[in-house]
């Protein structure tokens, strides 16, 4: 905050710790290659390593370099065994790995993802469009684990693993899961951004609903809103909320929590933010007393902090997973806008990342009186 934003910041309160600080995961995703990385230790032992098939993780900065995993602690030990499964079903039969080189092969990548609630989702990437021995195989995941409630697939011929910008088919089960958050039920699909933390996603949250300050005469805005997960969370201390969000799954899953929770005032859009929020878009759907954002780690485009600045709400609550842009925006957000609090919150044990809440009040002498501000505008 000091050394990227260089403006006056109120004292910074002590992270907030994650009461779990193992399988604290709702969603982890693992790559398939047949050149497994071999650690250091494992070198220097002497010993002969056939077996060069893995599941695992990627090793930071080598794209083509996977770690086989044994056994993860960061989730719920379904995911090991669904891994471990789907791992030996391959080898045993015959099925090639994903050559991340050559890009050839067939299971490329595997997320699993489970909810609060007990649900869980298994979305298994492959490499190429063999249709027998992928039903074949998904047959094997569903009798092996007949409680999973979405089993999906997607065919992924790229050169690269994001699966984002393609058709994701059912084998069986639902396409989505639900999480479930003070009463409230989040449908999640396979495309939906949820913070990955559950539980420690609702004290983020109750962090960003206090520094809001609502009570229920507000107008709300819920800038990159995922599944409207914020954006539901907070309509019933709000008099209306408006939620924008890049992924078109995504608002559709909003829409439906919504509809599924009976909240009636919230609305919200899809596109890319610098592209909705316009001026043109607060003239026609009003202009918030109140802005709540969460963008990705690149911070908000340069476009859509202006807007803000225009749209001058009297308060922003800013949700960031990476501080460093975030302190970018803050610099540029000062021009109408002081720090008022700030509050680190750990989502990931083990890690040096931290999601930071920060609250900003539009300072009286940018535009005299909110209303004086509102007229002006």
């Amino acid at each position: 905050m000091e050394r990227i934003a260089k403006i006056p910041m109120p004292a910074i309160s002590p992270i907030l710790g994650s009461a779990e600080i193992w399988k604290y995961r709702n969603k982890m995703e693992y790559t398939f290659s047949n050149r497994c990385w071999l650690t250091r230790e494992q070198l220097e032992s002497g010993e002969d390593f056939p077996d060069r098939d893995a599941a695992g993780f990627h090793i930071s900065g080598a794209f083509d370099k996977v770690l086989d995993i044994n056994k993860c602690l960061l989730q719920d030990d379904l995911g090991n065994r669904v891994r471990l499964f789907v791992k030996n079903y391959a080898k045993n039969n015959g099925i090639p790995f994903y050559d991340l080189r050559a890009q050839q092969g067939l299971p490329r990548t595997l997320m699993i993802r489970l909810a609060s609630t007990g649900e869980s989702m298994v979305v298994l990437s492959f490499g190429a469009d063999d249709k027998n021995t992928i039903k074949t195989m998904l047959d094997a995941v569903r009798a092996e684990f007949p409680n999973i409630t979405s089993l999906m697939y997607v065919i992924n011929t790229k050169c690269n693993d994001t699966i984002a910008d393609l058709d994701i088919k059912l084998h069986s089960g639902r396409e989505y899961i639900e999480e479930e958050m003070e009463g409230l039920h989040f449908r999640i699909g396979p495309k939906s951004f949820y913070q990955t933390n559950s539980l420690q996603a609702y004290e983020l949250y109750k962090v960003a609903r206090d520094f809001a300050g609502l009570t229920g005469q507000e107008f709300v805005y819920d800038l990159y809103t995922g599944t409207g997960t914020i954006a539901n969370f907070v309509s019933r201390h709000a008099r209306k909320v408006i939620g924008i969000e890049y992924v078109p799954e995504a608002i559709a899953d909003a829409k439906v929590n919504s509809a599924a929770n009976d909240i009636d005032n919230t609305e919200f859009y899809a596109g890319d933010m610098k592209d909705v929020l316009t001026d043109e878009f607060l003239e026609r759907h009003g202009r918030p007393d109140v802005m709540i954002v969460d963008p990705p780690r690149a911070g908000m485009h340069a476009d859509v902090v202006a807007t803000i600045l225009r749209a001058a709400p009297r308060r922003i609550v800013y949700v960031s997973c990476n501080p460093a842009t975030q302190a970018r925006d803050l610099a540029i957000l000062h021009e109408k806008y002081d720090v008022t609090a700030v509050q680190p919150v750990d989502m990931f044990p083990h890690t040096q990342h931290v999601e930071n809440v920060v609250r900003l009040d539009l300072r009286p002498q940018t535009g005299g009186s909110e209303a004086e501000t509102r007229a002006e505008l």
